[in-house]
C-alpha cells in the first residue's frame, strides 16, 4: 500500500485512517513532547498511533486484527531480534500498510553504555529489520527509529539525524508497561488524550491487556470525533513515487 492510497477504506461506518502524513528528518529530526520541544503537526482531535516492542505472535496479530477491523493505520517501532524470530508478522505488518519503525536489536537502555556499543545495538536492529522486510541488510527503507525508554543522547540523535532518520518520542501513553486490566487502560488513555485533545500515541503491541484494549478504543476515538493519521518517512515515500 503506498503512502498516496493508504487512507483509502473499502467499508464505512469504521474509524479509518483520515490522512497521511509525510515526515522527512530533515524537518522533523525529532518529535514527541515527552522528550522533545517539537512534535508533528496535527490539528485537534489527530492522533498517530504508535505500537513498541514487536512483533510477538500471540499479541501482534490480535493488534492488527483490531487496526484492520476499523481500517486504521499505525507505526510499528520493533525489536530486532525479534524481527529476526518472527520475519513473517513484519512482513504481514508492512504489507497491510502500517509504517515499520526500528527499535534496536536488543531494547538495552542506550544512555546507560558506551556509545559504540549502542550504535552497533543500533545498526544490528535496523539490518534484523530490513532482513525480515526485504530479505537484505544492505537497505534503509523505514527511516523511523525509537530510543527503548526514550533514552537518547546527543550524540546518538546527531548520528541518526546524520542518516535521514526520524526520531519518534510520544506525546501520550497508556502506561502499558504497567499491569492493569483493559478497562482500566481504556479509562486512563481516553482520559489522557481528552487531556492533550491530540497527540503521538505509544502502545506496546506485546501486552495482552493493550491488544485486548484496543478494540474498544478504536471505538472510543470513532465516537468522539478523533481522526487518525498514518505518518510514513520521506525516503519510502519517494521511493513509491519513484517506482511508478
Amino acid at each position: 500500500m503506498s503512502a498516496a492510497n493508504a487512507a483509502d477504506c473499502p467499508r464505512s461506518g469504521v474509524l479509518g485512517t483520515s490522512r497521511v502524513l509525510v515526515v522527512d528528518a530533515k524537518k522533523f529530526p525529532n518529535v514527541g513532547l515527552k522528550s522533545f520541544p517539537q512534535t508533528l503537526p496535527l490539528a485537534e482531535k489527530e492522533v498517530v498511533l504508535t505500537f513498541d516492542d514487536g512483533p510477538f505472535p500471540r499479541t501482534t496479530t490480535k493488534v492488527l486484527a483490531a487496526l484492520a477491523s476499523e481500517c486504521v493505520l499505525a507505526t510499528f517501532f520493533i525489536i530486532g531480534k525479534s524481527a529476526e524470530t518472527y520475519p513473517d508478522i513484519v512482513r504481514k505488518t508492512a504489507a497491510a500498510g502500517h509504517s515499520i519503525g526500528h527499535h534496536t536489536w536488543s531494547h538495552p537502555p542506550l544512555d546507560r553504555i558506551d556509545q559504540a556499543a549502542a550504535l552497533k545495538d543500533i545498526d544490528r536492529g535496523i539490518e534484523a529489520d530490513e532482513l525480515a522486510l526485504h530479505d537484505s541488510k544492505n537497505r534503509t527503507s523505514t527511516m523511523f527509529f525509537r530510543f527503548p525508554g526514550f533514552a537518547s543522547t546527543p550524540p546518538l540523535l546527531e548520528s541518526l539525524k546524520s542518516r535521514r532518520i526520524a526520531v519518534f518520542g510520544a506525546d501520550l501513553w497508556a502506561s502499558d508497561w504497567n499491569v492493569m486490566s483493559p478497562r482500566q487502560e481504556l479509562r486512563l488513555l481516553s482520559s489522557r488524550l481528552d487531556s492533550a485533545g491530540k497527540g503521538i500515541i505509544l502502545l506496546h503491541d506485546t501486552k495482552i491487556q493493550t491488544a485486548n484494549m484496543l478494540p474498544e478504543f478504536l471505538r472510543y476515538l470513532r465516537t468522539n470525533g478523533y481522526k487518525v493519521v498514518h505518518v510514513v518517512p520521506a525516503e519510502a515515500n519517494r521511493s513509491a513515487s519513484d517506482e511508478k
